[in-house]
């Protein structure tokens, strides 16, 4: 046997041959008799619909959106950070109680976080009937898991040198843990906070294309009759929220970070602002008339016998929707991740960069079902319009996050390649990539969970996979069927958490290439 070695900075273009194989699929069920149809679409970006009516509309609905974004992103966030203490190793270490309490903690919250915040939605829609409170818990249940997940884990990463000096001065359990990591937390926090409210605007604007309120569903409605630039007045609109927001969570980031020191006295503005905000949103859809416990009404459901999962079970296409599943998620895993460094190295310059940073922005803005909708105007459904439309959101994603991690490198070994008279592109891609290739192969690697849980809401495109099947079963109120593909989409999560969290810590601790056996 013979080894090829493969570098992390080359790994990082690897996946992107999965373009290769989803564009040729796609091209081969591709008709010409859309493609007016997509162009027109394109062509509104450029003149949106100023009509008043149109404006009222979609601000209305922008104003649902963020409110449900805000609270939605309070409760995770404020929840999600308690959990990630009791979740945390370190904090039961505090205590002198066994680590495994942390470790049982951090497998429970394992389900509510399989399960996409689309797939919550229809189920809590099912139980409780259509109300503007189910958006928000739809939101807040998985997301508040994720925020657990990844803070304990920067609970845990932290030294506790700390920890145990100050406990060995007699300090109470509780005042040694929060003493020897309040300081390193609250800079993660904010940081990673910023994050989590635009991914609550993004799924807040998802839930609404599926019909739970906000200025999703007047870019569904407006998709439906083909009016494309009222549908680009409230992107444009949403566009520039987004933007709003990145600012101003930039601007409240410095202003804490730029502090010598964060204390007792952060902590305090953080929960006053938080608090503010909480009031500030619930006052908000008090004046646009919106209740929050409407039409909340309990439906009963008939737990399913044995009988009924055994049946379910026969009835179902395991191999294929599992294979299905994982297909769909690597090719779009492919395309998200391997595009971006591609494209930055092929245009360094600072113009190109600025100008890919406003296509991710633009890519990131257009949820995934309506990209695929648009896709199918010109082509039949499969995997490859699935994987498309799933990918190309994705990829806005990835794009922002390699940017801003390559934002945060000095220039030193960059100036110094590019005085001895390298091109830009080599520049680029041994002073800029090579340095950033391991972290942003690490969260590439946990962006692949993020994805196997999104195929829930492209699956129906494709006709393929557990997604597919979820909203087959939903639609039909086939319980039995229901929590088996869920429990199925679970145990996949969690093997695939497993897999990714081990793969990334190699990435991150490991500086020898990675080797692929070959036969000679």
């Amino acid at each position: 046997m013979k080894k090829i070695y493969l570098n992390h900075t080359t790994l990082t273009f690897f996946p992107s041959l999965a373009i290769i194989p989803v564009f040729i699929a796609f091209l081969r069920e591709s008709h010409s008799g859309g493609f007016e149809i997509v162009s027109d679409f394109f062509i509104a970006i450029i003149y949106p619909s100023f009509n008043h009516v149109v404006i009222e509309s979609a601000w209305r609905g922008l104003q649902v959106t963020l409110c449900t974004a805000l609270l939605s992103w309070i409760f995770s966030t404020s929840i999600g950070i308690m959990l990630a203490v009791i979740s945390s190793n370190v904090f039961w270490k505090a205590f002198d109680i066994d680590e495994s309490v942390g470790v049982f903690i951090r497998r429970c919250l394992a389900i509510p976080r399989a399960i996409h915040e689309l797939v919550w939605g229809l189920l809590l829609q099912a139980f409780l009937g259509l109300s503007p409170l189910i958006a928000i818990l739809a939101i807040s249940i998985p997301y508040t898991a994720i925020v657990s997940r990844v803070l304990s884990d920067q609970f845990d990463s932290i030294s506790q040198d700390n920890l145990i000096a100050i406990k060995q001065t007699g300090s109470r359990p509780l005042s040694t843990f929060i003493t020897a990591s309040i300081n390193k937390m609250i800079p993660i926090i904010i940081n990673y906070g910023g994050y989590r409210l635009e991914c609550s605007l993004r799924s807040a604007t998802l839930l609404g294309v599926f019909g739970l309120g906000g200025i999703g569903t007047e870019l569904q409605l407006s998709f439906q009759s083909l009016e494309f630039r009222e549908m680009w007045t409230s992107f444009w609109m949403l566009g520039l929220l987004m933007l709003g927001l990145e600012n101003i969570i930039a601007l409240f980031r410095n202003k804490f970070l730029s502090k010598a020191t964060l204390s007792w006295k952060s902590l305090r503005n953080l929960i006053i602002t938080l608090f503010v905000i909480f009031i500030f949103s619930l006052t908000w859809l008090r004046v646009l008339d919106i209740n929050l416990f409407t039409d909340i009404s309990w439906h009963h459901i008939t737990i399913p016998s044995v009988i009924d999962f055994w049946q379910a079970s026969l009835e179902l296409e395991w191999i294929r929707l599992i294979t299905g599943t994982l297909l769909l998620t690597f090719l779009s895993a492919g395309i998200a991740i391997g595009i971006p460094p591609i494209t930055m190295m092929l245009v360094p310059t600072r113009l190109g960069i600025k100008l890919q940073s406003c296509l991710w922005t633009f890519l990131r803005l257009i949820p995934a079902p309506i990209s695929a909708m648009i896709l199918l105007l010109c082509s039949s459904p499969s995997i490859a319009v699935a994987a498309l439309a799933l990918g190309i959101h994705n990829l806005g994603v990835m794009g922002r996050l390699l940017k801003e991690g390559i934002d945060q490198q000095n220039n030193n070994l960059f100036n110094a390649i590019q005085a001895s008279g390298a091109n830009s592109n080599s520049t680029w891609l041994y002073a800029k990539l090579t340095v950033q290739s391991r972290s942003y192969l690490a969260y590439a690697a946990y962006r692949m969970d993020v994805l196997l849980r999104e195929t829930a809401v492209v699956g129906l495109v494709g006709g393929v996979g557990l997604g597919w099947q979820l909203q087959e079963s939903l639609s039909s109120f086939y319980w039995a069927q229901v929590i088996l593909v869920i429990i199925t989409f679970i145990s996949m999560t969690i093997i695939g958490e497993t897999i990714s969290d081990r793969f990334s810590r190699y990435l991150l601790n490991s500086k020898s290439p990675i080797g692929i056996a070959l036969k000679p």
